[in-house]
């Protein structure tokens, strides 16, 4: 099945930009992966517009479209990402999100003016969409998720640029971090992409030996959740 049109172009600027490459990369759990993704590439006005329409179009067409009231950005890479892609929405259907909100935390919290860890939209009573680039281990979302509670806010979603599709390095050999969060909290993960689209969108586009490192690497490391 062909990707849809705002994947094909995330993967393409993503490429051209640094933000995917391909070759050997050691990840901190240690294994040795022929891909890296980091969206803190993404600081050029030709390449963030891209990644920015393809979060906006994830959200807009998944179960979560109208299902938020705020949209959340952990410190500190989720920071650019709540509020451009808050823009993107806005830009790509006012009337739908025109009452919409973002925020994001402080690493440390202000001991004068507003004071407290969480800039932007107040979060108590409001159903709360986190976004941010990657799940690693997921103690990063864990995070975001107990201060949105603690604030009185309800984490209806998590998205993500990229869904490495791997196991976890001390997990049962079947579960993602993406799947282990999903089972903790009950709650939707959607990535913009995930490997196997990087595996079909970039066939022809890289080297063949490129792609057959990640088929084994999946092979290797996939998870079945």
């Amino acid at each position: 099945m062909s990707l849809p049109e705002y994947k094909k172009d995330f993967l393409k600027a993503a490429v051209a930009g640094g933000a995917l490459r391909f070759g050997s990369f050691e990840l901190k759990s240690k294994r040795i992966s022929p891909y890296f993704f980091n969206a803190g590439d993404f600081y050029t006005g030709e390449l963030h517009e891209p990644i920015m329409d393809a979060y906006a179009q994830t959200i807009a067409t998944s179960e979560l479209a109208d299902g938020f009231d705020v949209i959340f950005g952990p410190a500190y890479k989720g920071i650019p990402l709540a509020a451009t892609v808050f823009y993107a929405l806005i830009k790509m259907d006012r009337a739908r999100y025109a009452k919409a909100a973002y925020s994001f935390d402080r690493k440390e919290a202000k001991d004068h003016g507003e004071g407290g860890t969480i800039v932007g939209s107040p979060l108590k009573g409001k159903r709360v969409l986190i976004i941010d680039d990657v799940v690693s281990a997921g103690t990063a979302k864990r995070q975001a998720i107990d201060m949105i509670r603690a604030a009185g806010g309800t984490v209806v979603g998590i998205v993500v640029a990229l869904d490495r599709q791997e196991t976890l390095p001390e997990g049962d050999g079947k579960t993602s971090a993406i799947g282990q969060l999903r089972k903790e909290y009950q709650i939707p993960i959607i990535p913009i992409v995930k490997l196997d689209d990087i595996i079909g969108g970039m066939k022809g586009v890289i080297a063949d030996g490129d792609i057959q490192n990640i088929e084994e690497y999946r092979a290797k490391f996939g998870a079945s959740d």
